[in-house]
Parts: C-alpha cells; sequence; structure tokens
C-alpha cells in the first residue's frame, strides 16, 4: 500500500509539471486539451490541470437539482459566473440535455420502454420551445460582449439542427431589438450522437460552425449496446477498427468541409484511446480534469504521421479489437499509456 501511494504521488507531480506545457506532440502537431464541467465547483479544476478551457458545460446539471424551473434571471446569472471564473478561455455550453437516466423533478415524463432512444435532450426542447428559448436568451445575455459557444445535443438531422438555430436566432433578433449588449463572436455547433448524423455531415458545410463527438451516447447507438447494462460490459470495445473507421470518416468530412471538430466524454479521457483519436485526426478532446496530465502526457510521447499511418492500418482490420496492437504500438514507441 506505501508503495502504491507514493507512485501515485510521484505521477501527480510528474503531471503537475506539465501543467504549463502545451500538448504538442514530438513532431510539433498540438492538440487542445478541455475539461467537461456541469457545476461551478468544477471550473477551478481547469487551470488546476493546466486545460485550455471547456469543452463541454453541461447546463443540466444544475437544472437537475431544483425543485422549479429556473427563471431567465436565474440562469443569466449561473452563465455569466461561468465566462467570469473562465477569464476569457473558451467555454462550450451544451443546451439541456435531459430525458432518459436525467429527470427533471418539475418535467413530466411519461414512461418509455427505450426512454435512452426516445423524448429526450434537442427532441424535448423542439417541442418544448420556451424552455429551449429562455435558456438561448439567458446564454445570450451572459455572454455579452463576450465570445458565446453554444452546442445541441442528440441531433439526428440537419432539419433538427436548423430548426434549433432558428430558434437561437429568433432569441438574437429579439436581444437586438432591444438593444441589449450582445456576443461579441458566436459560434453553433452539434454534438454527434447519433450514427444517422454522420451521413449528412456534409449538408452541415457553411451552417455549423463546429462539431463535437459525444462518444459515450454515439458508441452506444452504434453498437446497439445499453451502456448502462453490466451483462454488455466488455462486450465492445471502443477501440473497435468498425467504431475507429467511423470516427475517421468523421474527421475526413469536417477537415473537407473545414469544420471545427473536437470529442467530448470518456473515450478522450484515456491514454490509449486519445493516442488512437490523435492518430484519427482529431486535435480537439475534453475529458475529466484527472484526465489532462495523463493524456498530455501521452501525446508529449506521439509522433502524428507514423501514428496516422498505423491507425489507418488497424482500420482496415476485422479483428473485435485494435486495443493490444495499440498498445504494442505504444510501448515500441515510448508512449506513456
Amino acid at each position: 500500500a506505501a508503495t502504491r501511494s507514493e507512485w501515485v504521488k510521484q505521477c501527480r507531480a510528474a503531471y503537475d509539471a506539465l501543467r504549463k506545457r502545451p500538448a504538442v506532440t514530438r513532431d510539433g502537431v498540438s492538440v487542445s486539451l478541455n475539461i467537461n464541467a456541469g457545476l461551478l465547483a468544477d471550473l477551478p479544476q481547469m487551470q488546476a490541470c493546466g486545460a485550455d478551457g471547456i469543452g463541454l458545460y453541461r447546463t443540466e446539471i444544475p437544472f437537475m437539482v431544483r425543485s422549479t424551473f429556473p427563471d431567465v434571471d436565474a440562469q443569466t446569472t449561473l452563465y455569466k459566473k461561468v465566462l467570469d471564473r473562465t477569464k476569457g478561455s473558451p467555454v462550450v455550453f451544451r443546451t439541456l440535455d435531459v430525458g432518459s437516466d436525467k429527470t427533471l423533478p418539475y418535467l413530466r415524463m411519461e414512461d418509455q420502454e427505450n426512454p435512452a432512444m426516445g423524448w429526450r435532450s434537442i427532441r424535448i426542447g423542439l417541442d418544448r420551445p420556451s424552455m429551449l428559448r429562455q435558456q438561448l436568451r439567458a446564454l445570450i445575455r451572459a455572454a455579452a460582449r463576450r465570445r458565446l459557444d453554444v452546442t445541441f445535443p442528440m441531433i439526428a438531422e440537419v432539419s433538427e439542427f436548423m430548426a434549433a438555430k432558428d430558434i437561437f436566432q429568433l432569441e438574437l433578433d429579439r436581444a437586438k431589438s432591444r438593444k441589449e449588449p450582445l456576443p461579441k463572436d458566436i459560434r453553433i455547433g452539434s454534438m454527434i450522437e447519433v450514427p444517422a448524423l454522420v451521413w449528412q455531415l456534409p449538408s452541415l458545410k457553411g451552417k455549423v460552425d463546429f462539431l463535437s463527438v459525444g462518444s459515450n451516447d454515439l458508441i452506444q447507438f452504434f453498437f446497439a449496446s445499453d451502456r448502462g447494462n453490466p451483462r454488455l460490459t466488455g462486450r465492445y470495445d471502443t477501440l473497435s477498427p468498425a467504431f475507429l473507421s467511423m470516427l475517421r470518416q468523421i474527421v475526413d468530412i469536417c477537415n473537407d468541409a473545414d469544420i471545427a471538430l473536437g470529442l467530448c466524454g470518456e473515450m478522450a479521457g484515456r491514454p490509449l484511446e486519445a493516442m488512437a483519436l490523435v492518430g484519427l485526426g482529431f486535435r480537439n478532446l475534453s475529458m475529466s480534469p484527472s484526465a489532462i496530465g495523463p493524456v498530455k502526457n501521452a501525446i508529449l510521447g506521439m509522433e502524428c504521421e507514423p501514428l496516422r499511418e498505423f491507425v489507418d492500418m488497424l482500420c482496415r482490420s476485422s479483428d473485435h479489437s485494435a486495443r493490444d496492437k495499440l498498445r504494442i504500438y505504444a510501448r515500441d514507441h515510448g508512449i506513456a499509456v
């Protein structure tokens, strides 16, 4: 136990020493590392771990701990505090992602046979536009004279994204008509969590400012595998060549369309998976604060071009998983995973 404790202390000291060092591969490729957050208490960890910003701010968490729906003023105060405390670092606000396993005590929800694939996220927002409008109004007010990044969850069709974007425009026009101070820079994005959207990505060119892969839900729907079912734990691997191939397709489409792309979720926070993601072409990852140090340490030991060629080869494999081959590659190339 003492040996284990000492090892943990040494790791923490090593990661702390990397805090101010940028995540750049040995051949000079920069990777932006960001944290996922959902509470004001999470924000100090952004600077403590040396993250570049908040790649995903889960706005639903404050809604879930209240007994009543927060009004526009309450939401504005909260989002303003987030922007104040991050001191100009980028913050991507995801609009309400409720339903499935995330319930609001004041929102009546009918029982659903498949809640993860049911009435949730943007589907609720589009069916209850007053809720979405109030949230977007608060975000616009909070970001007055500052940058505002907003992403919509669980988008399955381009038409859903455009409907949500139109609602944002309604609120922006409302603020303009009232001569309220506006954000100085606005970026509107979409989560990629539903596989159907992958085949529609080219149609988003010129319509979306950025895209973010939500790996947790995307994996669940890709394999038709309930991530909460213990019988399926370990049955499918995030490092499956099939899943890596789809991620590579997303990267290629976004590069061709000149759309900024990132990935948030558990996959980004594991050094071995992060290595594969960098090899696929991802240059923006968002994860838990505790994962920043280990992932940055791995990135500092990578060389992108040979890694890209290796991951490209793995994508053509029919193996159940590329995990073992990636581990061997990391060992042979001195990458700490």
